[in-house]
């Protein structure tokens, strides 16, 4: 051996045999030891060939038993930092310059989400969910699950939710449809997606209004269908801005997203006899139709229809969590089997795991108690709101809203002659807010200017505090 050999095995020797293991620590002996060894191995690359002390004389020397350290070499062959060789003993490998000690991760709070910004759109407040209830129903179906939720899942969605959601429209909706006219979706994405690239040919035209919610035109495009902007008017959707040979048309008559409008019955029969004369289809979404604070909802298009020209698409991420990813279609029965045809190509995108506990939450009572008293609190969060607007009738057009969960406030020409919706979106965004401008919502080439106030994710004080914000931004702008 040469002397430069004889000196690394004497300094591999020291640093093995000044090692101090902790039988009281966190860790294992074991694991200490493979920690030490490797770090030893990784900080000399000096020690590279050179020969380790029998496993014996180790462990005599660190106060372990000699399975210890015959366990940490084996572990050290198999990760390559250490070589074995019959009757010579164990050495460290020759080339460990690519191995490096697998980092020590510390410990780190997890990251905070962040919350929602005063006045986002479209999100409830999550905390009025009845978490024990909910929980109680999520249990109860996973404890002793059916058999049929452990087979092979239906692509239409689990079937008792599909009866709840026909029990609840019939109820609620005055919307009469069988269960087997329900498909479970994993929301309105997905839903187009189904319609336009099950039921429809490609290059097919559809109408849509203007302004309207921004992703339509993207899943219209993303299936090959081709949107046609039709600018609404003081009543809403007129079928005389169609384009020829529209195949179908996408609607909000309960609530019209983003200007909260509600499509009066004289038009609605004049869409209904459009249908009916071309053969188009009604693509009816009932957003925030549910959250009407003055009176009873507003009967769906579908169900004036009798389900004959028109689709239905729902959703729950308004009234329990966007988080639930749960949607459902309602289709007229001459369009299920191309649907199923879909789905089964496709497979289920909607997650199974919350769909019995949604069905027994709905059947059992516990989702019309939810549904009354998120109503009164976001029509009591509204009126706090308006109230707090009340020094801004110069700038804005400040009315009540009989439903939803955002006000469009438009702006008044001391503000709009001055500033458009867009730049007063992003001072807020500056400041911390998120104010929607109605003007992003439209391809018009003069939009019209309005600012989109959510309330219903905020409690009285936040909104307070975001509306003297908003106040002060205004003001400086005027």
């Amino acid at each position: 051996m040469s002397n430069f050999a004889k000196y690394d095995q004497s300094n591999l020797n020291r640093d093995l045999f000044g090692l101090t293991l902790d039988p009281n620590g966190t860790t294992t002996l074991q694991t200490q030891l493979i920690e030490a060894l490797r770090g030893i191995i990784t900080s000399t690359p000096g020690h590279a060939g050179t020969r380790l002390p029998a496993s014996r004389a180790l462990a005599t020397e660190l106060s372990v038993s000699r399975t210890t350290v015959q366990v940490a070499y084996d572990q050290l062959i198999s990760e390559g930092y250490l070589v074995s060789r019959r009757g010579s003993g164990t050495f460290v490998a020759e080339n460990v310059s690519h191995l490096t000690s697998p980092l020590q991760r510390q410990p780190t709070q997890r990251p905070r989400v962040s919350q929602w910004r005063p006045f986002q759109t479209g999100i409830p407040d999550p905390s009025l969910l009845p978490h024990a209830q909910w929980a109680q129903h999520l249990e109860r179906a996973w404890t002793k699950p059916e058999p049929d939720l452990l087979g092979r899942a239906d692509p239409c969605g689990w079937y008792p939710l599909r009866a709840a959601i026909s029990d609840h429209l019939a109820a609620w909706r005055h919307l009469t449809c069988d269960p087997e006219q329900v498909l479970i979706t994993s929301g309105a994405r997905e839903s187009l997606e189904i319609i336009f690239s099950g039921l429809f040919a490609p290059s097919q035209t559809v109408a849509i209004e203007d302004p309207c919610w921004p992703r339509t035109r993207e899943v219209l495009e993303a299936t090959g269908a081709v949107p046609h902007s039709v600018p609404i008017d003081a009543d809403g959707l007129n079928p005389e801005g169609f384009p020829d040979r529209s195949a179908a048309v996408i609607v909000t008559p309960s609530r019209h997203y983003p200007t909260g409008r509600s499509l009066p019955l004289p038009r609605r029969v004049t869409l209904l006899d459009w249908a009916k004369r071309t053969g188009g289809l009604i693509i009816e979404d009932d957003y925030d139709s549910e959250f009407r604070y003055q009176g009873h909802p507003l009967p769906s298009f579908a169900g004036l229809d009798g389900l004959q020209n028109t689709i239905y698409l729902g959703s729950f991420s308004k009234l329990i969590s966007p988080a639930l990813r749960i949607g459902y279609l309602v289709l007229p029965r001459h369009h299920l089997p191309q649907a199923r045809v879909f789905l089964e190509r496709t497979g289920p995108c909607a997650s199974l795991i919350p769909q019995p506990a949604l069905a027994t939450f709905m059947s059992s009572g516990d989702y019309a108690i939810h549904l009354r008293r998120i109503r009164r609190i976001y029509a009591q969060r509204q009126a706090h709101l308006l109230s707090c607007l009340l020094p801004l009738p110069d700038l804005l057009e400040i009315n009540p809203d009989p439903a939803g969960m955002h006000l469009c406030l438009p702006l008044k020409p001391k503000l709009s002659d001055r500033v458009s919706d867009r730049h007063i979106s992003q001072q807020a965004r500056d400041a911390g807010l998120s104010v929607a401008a109605l003007s992003s919502h439209s391809t018009q080439p003069d939009p019209p200017q309005a600012l989109l106030l959510g309330y219903a994710a905020f409690d009285e004080d936040r909104l307070t505090a975001a509306s003297e914000t908003l106040i002060k931004i205004l003001r400086d702008i005027a």
